[in-house]
C-alpha cells in the first residue's frame, strides 16, 4: 500500500541522536513512564511527519518549537490539524518555556493526561455481578413456610 510519503525513519534517528537542549530536558521528565506513568517515544513519524514526543496509548503528542516555528505558525496549524485528524491530541511548547518552567509545562501534560478519556475503555461485562444478582436458584425443599 502506497501512503504517498516515505517513512522518515532515518531521519527521526537522527533527529534523537542529536536532539536540542530543550528535548533532552523534557524527555529526562517524560522518559521511563515519568508522568503519570504513560509511555512516551521520541521523534515517531506519523504520517508524514516526525513529532517530537508521542503517546500512542494516551494518542498524546508534545511538539517543542524553537524560534523558527513562530515564522511557520501557519505550516504548524496544518501539521496540527492532520495529527488530530490521526485520532491525536497536540500540545505545543515554545523551548525557553521548557528551560525556565520545566515543572509547569510537565503539570500541564499530566492535566491533559488526566483529562483525556481512557484509549481502552471496558468492555461490556458478561456473567458480571448483575448476571449473579439476577440469577435463579432451584427452591429448597428444607424452606419453611
Amino acid at each position: 500500500m502506497d501512503k504517498g510519503y516515505a517513512r522518515p525513519t532515518k531521519l527521526a534517528r537522527e533527529l534523537r541522536a542529536n536532539a536540542t537542549d530543550a528535548e533532552r530536558k523534557l524527555w529526562s521528565y517524560l522518559g521511563a513512564r515519568r508522568v503519570a506513568g504513560v509511555r512516551f517515544n521520541r521523534q515517531v513519524p506519523i504520517g508524514p511527519f516526525i513529532c517530537d514526543f508521542v503517546s500512542r496509548g494516551a494518542k498524546l503528542i508534545i511538539e517543542v518549537d524553537g524560534g523558527q516555528h513562530d515564522a511557520n505558525a501557519a505550516a504548524d496549524h496544518t501539521r496540527t490539524q492532520l495529527l488530530e485528524r490521526h485520532g491525536y491530541r497536540v500540545l505545543r511548547f515554545w523551548n525557553t518555556e521548557i528551560l525556565q518552567n520545566i515543572e509547569g509545562v510537565v503539570n500541564t501534560i499530566e492535566r491533559a493526561l488526566a483529562d483525556m478519556p481512557s484509549p481502552n475503555p471496558s468492555r461490556k461485562r458478561e456473567g458480571g455481578i448483575v448476571a449473579r444478582a439476577t440469577r435463579v436458584y432451584p427452591e429448597s425443599s428444607t424452606e419453611t413456610e
